[in-house]
């Protein structure tokens, strides 16, 4: 297979029949072997029954139907796993990166890249989906040491040894723009438009669940919030320092009493908010040690169409 394009679909059932049309409009013009995989899921609409009478009429795509809602990037997963192309491209199924431009990634890979990311120029999100896109990318590069770039999304195109990499990290939590920069390899980035949804809706990813994303994100691939624990008790341990020092000073220099229940009482909330938090980021952590250690499969399929 030269070419496969997967496109996770979730809550956008009017738009799939045009995704697929414009998809074969543009792949076929630059080969004769492709497939395309549609991941169901599991949207609350009639998605499923869409893809079924698209697979039921073209037997190049092919669909996946998860037994539940896993998120986005586990839908990417399954299609990464079933997926045979020597270049696999991604995309959502929304239409806000039109399939034409998968020429324009096409075309650039072949420049001897192994990764080439479409960058997004124009956002026609409103004002909340772009404060909280941007508010998102700082949060998780902050915890994870590494540099978003807020113009790129799931629009991509890879190179098998680029997936088949990525298959070899046994992380159960998936988070694929900080697993592709992780793995490496040559990559570029090529101006693509973005534009918007033309069925009128907006991305089911809220503020809070990208802030929830981003935190256990963080927490799988990074140890620097235990890092910022050690730091912020070093700097609460020089305060108290500080602040003990000050009252010996006050007492003996200027003869003051010190009022000792007002100290005593401040002090008792103050350490038992910083040890509730350390506790709170410690359990996070736990959590995710204990998800990783039972080996669960990152997602499960309840069909598969077309596939031989």
């Amino acid at each position: 297979m030269e070419i496969s394009v997967i496109s996770p679909c979730y809550g956008a059932p009017t738009l799939l029949e045009e995704l697929v049309r414009q998809i074969e409009e543009t792949v076929s013009k630059l080969t004769s072997d492709y497939e395309i995989i549609l991941v169901e899921d599991h949207s609350p609409d009639n998605s499923r029954e869409i893809i079924t009478e698209i697979c039921r009429k073209n037997k190049r795509v092919k669909g996946v139907f998860l037994s539940r809602n896993f998120g986005q990037q586990y839908a990417l997963n399954a299609g990464f796993d079933l997926s045979t192309g020597d270049y696999v491209v991604t995309l959502d199924c929304d239409l806000q990166n039109p399939p034409a431009q998968i020429k324009d990634l096409y075309e650039k890979i072949q420049e001897g890249y192994d990764i080439v990311f479409a960058s997004r120029q124009n956002r026609p999100d409103n004002f909340f989906m772009t404060q909280g896109s941007h508010l998102f990318n700082k949060l998780m590069g902050f915890l994870t040491d590494t540099k978003q770039d807020e113009s790129l999304a799931e629009f991509a195109i890879y190179r098998r040894k680029v997936i088949d990499a990525m298959a070899q990290m046994g992380d159960y939590r998936r988070y694929y723009p900080l697993m592709n920069q992780w793995v490496g390899f040559k990559t570029a980035k090529v101006f693509v438009n973005h534009d918007e949804r033309t069925d009128g809706k907006e991305s089911s990813y809220s503020m809070r669940k990208r802030i929830e994303l981003a935190v256990t994100t963080a927490v799988s691939f990074s140890t620097k919030s235990l890092r910022l624990i050690v730091y912020f008790g070093v700097i609460i341990t020089l305060l108290a320092i500080i602040a003990a020092l000050a009252l010996v000073i006050k007492t003996i220099v200027r003869d003051t009493p010190v009022s000792g229940w007002v100290t005593l009482f401040v002090s008792m909330w103050f350490i038992a908010g910083i040890m509730i938090s350390v506790m709170g980021i410690i359990a996070v952590y736990i959590g995710s040690i204990f998800d990783e250690v039972k080996h669960r499969p990152s997602y499960i399929i309840d069909e598969k169409l077309n596939f031989e």
